[in-house]
């Protein structure tokens, strides 16, 4: 803890010497304080002249519907968004997915510090509970979008800008619980502005729920701090926040079997025997991790059209999972067979710790100019990333042989280090017609070397990788945006993307048999209106492909999803958005539409064949024409009906997504169905004097208590031949969504 503190004051000491000497009251006003807060973000958002497709979502409208769930869970009605849930409530281990691209491939970043791990590239929400409590506002990116920091956006990305320092004194409680245990407090205070000069914020958060799925339970911690300091050119900040996490496994979803025979609140994992009653016992499986990040932000203003802005960024993260693990080979983890009652034992149950022990970091830089009918920016980052993965062994059932205190059955140690730079360019060639233009080079070295996770039966010892990558990619887009008028704007563009594969394409890919890079050709078109009372858009895409890693329904034993290369894929659609006011300051509409086809041009599936016996046999080769990517849904549709009057609001929302297939070979026994569900959400802001507002909530998600399940996987999939006949069989593996349930919210402000 030292070590973090003492390096987080270091990466903010530089900025602190540049800070300008003390000047007049009149030289700081709100609004040049609010915009050094926000121009970190600008380099790497889009606005009104981009020719992407983007979302907005303010500080508002997170906070009517955040109940204590995850991210994933408050960005459901955007358009193209499907999110997941392992233990069923949007609380704990969650994730989504945009077009039909999972979450590794989104880019997420938070003042422009990438947030996605350096090696999954996913974002783990969990780590950061009650996050959207310190969120001023996010935007979502569609298709490549515009050049950012980090992980390379391939298929979207999430922009996100943590709160502005408040330049008054106040103070917030939020309180919210209800089904399954569940139960969030929240505290925030903010100081106002200190001596003309400074202002400090923080707040701490506790979430804690039993989860819908058995032992699928969560305690979370978190926190955000930052302190600020404000000339009249020249804004430092420095931010810190964080997580810690207890959280139930509940990542081996359920079989269609258990299902009939527990219920669907059934959770196999921990699953230790069942005894002579026939009553199960369990091992509480669970995942234990604390991240810690840090910012130091220096927005130097050089005149209105010229501003730079500099961050330097660390962010720490420790822990494991703990997982009983029944009938395991022993030297799958590097154990000796041991003799018991003249019998030589090979397979027994043991308790096994996998450990991720990382640290990231790096700087970033950005500068944005406006000159005449040029807006200009230009940025570039550094980062380097070190991980230590190892593995303990801490209970063998009956194991009479000596073991080592902490017993490590692999280790490795993974590095990667990245460099990126770009420089955009918005031309306003008439007042009419704006072009822009967008080119970024990144840069990264790979390397992870030691002893895996993996058994290699043909050396006969664990497995020994010595990986050393290196990618270069240059991705440049450009389009053109033409406003008619102030209401309506058309725009197309084309935008190139690559994007290197992450650690669990090479260490599941078996030595020699590495993946390669995907490349991406995204092409936009779209129109938008936009008045007091609707607004509307209409974006058609066409994302094509090469080597695509795409989702093929297999899961590693953590619970990541495994992929594959295909030679040549597309994603094309039509993706519609409606803002109605139907009547002011009473009713609004809401909506958003997705239709798309997502396509693999020919795909290769290989299939065990196992006879009478499941004796394995032979692989059987299937090629398929114009296969359905998996987890992509054709139809993906979001509805929200808010009605407001004198401090009440009461919104309906829906959301539909259609059936999907968890593999890529179309087939309907390896699919999970559409689902339409249906949440009502009721506010109210008590007229009251004693505070500055006090405002009460219901949330009643899934009103019709819909049994559905948002994401599955294959767990074996395969062709039984018997009596001269071949028949294919697939064991899928659900994961059950909430019925019927409610949260309530208290929250105070003074």
């Amino acid at each position: 803890m030292k070590k973090l503190h003492m390096i987080a004051a270091l990466a903010v000491l530089p900025f602190c010497l540049t800070a300008q000497a003390p000047v007049s009251n009149s030289e700081i006003d709100s609004l040049s304080n609010v915009q050094l807060q926000t121009v970190q973000v600008v380099a790497t958002r889009a606005t009104a002249k981009t020719p992407v497709a983007y979302t907005n979502v303010r500080k508002a409208e997170l906070s009517k519907s955040n109940y204590g769930r995850d991210i994933p869970y408050l960005l459901m009605l955007t358009p193209s968004v499907v999110a997941t849930s392992d233990a069923g409530t949007g609380i704990g281990y969650s994730g989504f997915r945009v077009r039909g691209t999972d979450a590794n491939r989104i880019n997420i970043t938070t003042n422009g510090v990438p947030l996605n791990d350096s090696e999954s590239q996913s974002v783990f929400w969990v780590n950061m509970p009650d996050f959207a409590s310190s969120i001023e506002d996010l935007q979502v990116q569609r298709g490549v979008g515009t050049s950012t920091n980090g992980a390379g956006a391939f298929g979207a990305s999430v922009n996100m800008r943590t709160d502005n320092l408040g330049l008054a004194p106040y103070g917030r409680v939020d309180l919210s619980g209800g089904s399954f245990g569940t139960f969030r407090r929240s505290v925030k205070l903010g100081s106002g502005r200190i001596g003309r000069h400074w202002a400090v914020d923080a707040r701490l958060s506790k979430i804690g729920s039993d989860g819908y799925v058995d032992r699928g339970s969560v305690d979370l911690k978190s926190y955000f701090a930052q302190v600020g300091y404000f000339g009249s050119n020249t804004a430092l900040r420095f931010i810190t926040f964080g997580g810690k996490e207890v959280t139930g496994i509940a990542w081996n979803g359920l079989s269609k079997e258990d299902e009939a025979k527990y219920g669907r609140r059934y959770n196999s994992a921990g699953l230790m025997y069942v005894d002579a009653q026939g009553v199960p016992h369990y091992y509480h499986n669970t995942d234990n991790y604390e991240q810690r990040h840090y910012h130091a932000i220096m927005t130097h203003s050089f005149s209105p059209s010229v501003i730079l802005n500099l961050t330097a960024h660390y962010t720490a993260g420790y822990g494991y999972t703990a997982e009983y693990r029944t009938g395991r080979k022993l030297k799958e983890y590097a154990l000796q067979p041991y003799v018991e009652n003249s019998v030589t034992v090979k397979k027994t149950d043991l308790i096994r710790q996998k450990y991720l022990d990382n640290d990231f970091g790096g700087l970033i830089g950005s500068l944005n100019w406006h000159t005449g009918a040029w807006d200009l920016q230009f940025g570039a980052s550094g980062n380097i990333y070190k991980g230590d993965h190892f593995g303990r062994i801490t209970y063998i059932k009956k194991y009479n042989q000596p073991l080592a205190p902490d017993f490590e059955y692999y280790r490795n140690r993974a590095d990667k280090r990245e460099g990126a730079a770009f420089a955009k360019a918005n031309w306003q060639i008439t007042p009419e017609l704006n072009m822009y233009a967008d080119l970024q080079y990144r840069t990264i070295g790979y390397t992870i070397n030691g002893i895996t996770d993996e058994y290699d039966e043909v050396q006969g010892s664990m497995q020994h990788i010595d990986l050393d990558k290196t990618f270069r990619f240059l991705n440049p887009k450009a389009g053109l945006t033409y406003s008619f008028d102030d209401a309506h704007t058309a725009y197309a563009s084309v935008a190139v993307a690559h994007r290197e594969p992450n650690r669990t394409n090479y260490t599941e890919a078996g030595i020699g048999q590495y993946p390669t890079p995907e490349r991406l050709i995204d092409y936009e078109l779209g129109y938008r209106y936009a008045s007091p009372l609707l607004s509307a858009g209409v974006g058609l895409y066409y994302m094509q492909y090469k080597d695509q890693l795409v989702l093929d329904g297999r899961l590693s034993d953590v619970g990541q999803m495994l992929t594959s290369n295909v030679p040549d894929s597309y994603r094309m659609g039509l993706e519609l958005t409606l803002g109605w006011q139907i009547l002011p300051r009473l009713l609004r509409w809401d909506a958003s539409f997705t239709m798309s086809r997502n396509k693999i041009d020919r795909y290769v599936q290989y299939t065990s064949v196992y006879d009478a016996d499941y004796n394995w046999l032979e692989l059987k080769e299937e090629t398929l024409e114009s296969t359905d990517i998996a987890y992509s849904p054709n139809v993906i549709a979001g509805s929200m009906l808010t009605l407001s009057h004198a401090g009440f609001e009461m919104a309906w929302t829906s959301r539909f997504v259609s059936k999907q297939y968890l593999d890529n070979t179309q087939r309907s026994d390896r699919m999970l169905s559409s689902y339409w569900v249906n949440d009502l959400r009721l506010g109210y802001v008590l007229p009251v004097h004693f505070v500055k507002r006090v405002a009460l909530g219901v949330q009643l998600n899934n009103l019709f208590n819909l049994m559905y399940a948002s994401n599955a996987y294959i767990y074996d999939a395969g062709y039984v031949q018997a009596s001269g006949e071949l028949s294919a069989y697939a064991d899928l593996r659900y994961y059950p969504q909430a019925g019927f349930n409610a949260l309530g919210s208290l929250t105070i402000d003074f």
